[in-house]
């Protein structure tokens, strides 16, 4: 069976609460987890480009075994990244017992209070693709609840009408466009290759 088919089995059988069955079955070698790269994502790495994070704060949403964090603390951004299943979250830190990068247990559908609007910057790597259709919603709006200042939102694409069977549930051009929300408004997005890279800001009141 292939990393893919382990996710969706298990994504059918427990479809908001899947992630922690997958990485401890993984953790006990029966399952693979599809995501499990050794390169952050390209996407990431792209717009990423030339970027100085130094004195920045960034939040990962979904950090998994923590790829993208590595590289977001790498150039140089105080970076927590926080994953639905502790599983995983004891994995991370075993593969990177040296990290600067705070790791925690959290999530997205409840995260905690003084994480609000606390990060200059939220990434969301095709975590909320990962629930049913019915929980995009409000997925979307905490994501953007927790943004400080800027949102890079990175996602397969699909067309308007009825969800496909998933998982994943790709997103829609009005599900990216509802992550303008809160004072969030677009500066990029773009769509290639089927796939969603969609900057958008907040701006900061001056003291």
């Amino acid at each position: 069976m292939s990393a893919d088919d382990d996710a969706r089995r298990l994504q059918a059988a427990n479809p908001s609460g899947w992630f922690e069955d997958l990485y401890a079955e993984a953790d006990a070698g029966t399952a693979s987890v599809p995501w499990d790269k050794a390169e952050p994502q390209p996407h990431l790495v792209e717009w990423a480009s030339g970027a100085d994070g130094t004195g920045r704060t960034a939040l990962v949403v979904g950090c998994g075994y923590g790829r993208d964090s590595e590289f977001l603390a790498s150039l140089g951004y105080e970076v927590t990244a926080f994953d639905i299943s502790p599983t995983a979250i004891a994995a991370v830190q075993a593969r990177h017992p040296d990290s600067v990068v705070t790791y925690v247990a959290a999530d997205l559908l409840d995260p905690p209070a003084e994480w609000h609007r606390a990060f200059d910057l939220v990434v969301e790597n095709m975590t909320v693709q990962a629930l049913p259709v019915d929980l995009h919603a409000r997925a979307i709006g905490q994501v953007a609840w927790l943004t400080g200042s800027t949102l890079l939102v990175l996602a397969v694409a699909r067309e308007e009408g009825p969800a496909p069977d998933g998982p994943p549930w790709p997103l829609t051009p009005s599900e990216i466009t509802a992550f303008g929300t809160g004072g969030l408004s677009p500066v990029e997005v773009r769509r290639d290759e089927a796939r969603w890279t969609a900057e958008f800001s907040r701006q900061v009141a001056m003291n």
